[in-house]
């Protein structure tokens, strides 16, 4: 799906207590939640140009300020859900994956397998894994709710201090993990 002059693809960056993001949004749609570290971010953001097309233009739309509005109400524990229009760029497989993310509870953490076995592809541990760390929509599609089956803190985009600060953000405690 590429954006035309009637549907804007709009970039801002969104400082966090536990790091810097960039939001994307084509048209009225949020399509990047996306944590500035690691080459994470710079896969993603390859995979999102190449089906958007078009360059982002550094502004704020409507979709980006209501996010931006909504994650300042999670970080200060006003809201356990987010209510934005969406769009998944990825596999079918991916978005399968990605919508399961946003069925697991705040202050709930779910493993790898569990989520495999949820999707009715228990032996897909490492695609579901695999999936989970293509999500370009963090937090609002809780990727860092997933962990792992020895209930360790595994990989994520913004790093593992980042994933502990949700989850104990989440838990209501600062010392989970």
């Amino acid at each position: 799906m590429a954006a035309d002059s009637g549907n804007p693809i709009c970039t801002f960056f969104y400082d966090t207590p536990c790091g810097r993001m960039q939001l994307v949004s084509a048209g009225d749609r949020l399509c990047l939640c996306d944590w500035l570290s690691e080459e994470h971010h710079g896969r993603v953001l390859r995979r999102l140009g190449k089906e958007l097309g078009g360059d982002p233009r550094e502004e704020k739309s409507e979709v980006i300020s209501e996010a931006m509005r909504q994650l300042d109400e999670y970080f200060a524990k006003e809201r356990k859900e987010f209510d934005l229009p969406l769009m998944f760029v990825g596999t079918g497989f991916q978005k399968s994956v990605w919508n399961a993310l946003l069925s697991i509870p705040y202050g709930k953490t779910e493993s790898y397998g569990a989520l495999a076995a949820r999707l009715g592809r228990p032996t897909a541990v490492r695609a579901v894994a695999g999936a989970n760390g293509a999500n370009a929509i963090s937090i609002i599609v809780p990727c860092h709710r997933v962990i792992g089956s020895d209930h360790s803190l595994t990989g994520y985009g913004g790093g593992i201090e980042a994933k502990k600060y949700l989850l104990e953000l989440e838990q209501g405690s600062g010392t989970l993990f």
